[in-house]
């Protein structure tokens, strides 16, 4: 999506350890127009899908979920990060979180995700397929269909694209990252398929 990488150009930072910060505008200050036109092109690649629940990870990845949500008229549900003493019996797995570097717990509490329900995660970033993996566990645990997988900005140097691919999963990522310097600060990015 060339408005996408237009705006990782222009307001990305590249950090050491190959960390891109985008926190000026999609995840920490929102630039909702530009989410809006991301949801919109992923309502476009999986309204075919039969979509009836959007499933995310608190807390970046809410915003955009909430917006794609909006777009097949369903529910979301976000994964909470750690323990909560608000809910009941949860469904739980462990993910590793590349920004914190550690492990971290998420939950949904039981019936939140139903049986019936054709899911479509989102999330912003994939660079291992941690996050992702975490959720489609908890989402076959329910029994329910993960119908695709839509990421703002896929890391495409790193592996995580490509083994959920490899396992049959409709991944669509918004920007496929190449390579990034963070010395020149360039960045360049896969051509769209």
């Amino acid at each position: 999506m060339k408005l996408l990488e237009d705006e990782i150009r222009k307001r990305g930072q590249i950090l050491p350890g190959n960390v891109l910060k985008v926190n000026s505008f999609l995840n920490h200050k929102i630039d909702p127009m530009l989410l809006e036109a991301m949801a919109e092109e992923w309502y476009q690649k999986f309204k075919n899908e039969d979509i009836n629940k959007v499933v995310t990870i608190e807390s970046s990845g809410i915003a955009m979920a909430i917006l794609v949500a909006l777009k097949f008229k369903c529910e979301l549900v976000f994964a909470k990060k750690g323990k909560s003493s608000t809910l009941g019996n949860v469904m739980t797995a462990s993910v590793y979180s590349f920004t914190k570097e550690k492990d971290v717990l998420i939950s949904i509490e039981n019936g939140y995700i139903r049986e019936d329900d054709n899911v479509l995660i989102i999330d912003d970033f994939l660079a291992n397929g941690s996050a992702c993996n975490g959720l489609i566990s908890i989402i076959k645990y329910a029994k329910a269909n993960v119908k695709g997988i839509g990421i703002a900005i896929e890391k495409g140097f790193q592996d995580g694209g490509k083994l959920l691919r490899s396992q049959g999963y409709k991944v669509e990522s918004l920007a496929i990252i190449k390579s990034m310097n963070a010395d020149s600060g360039t960045i360049e990015f896969m051509e769209a398929e």
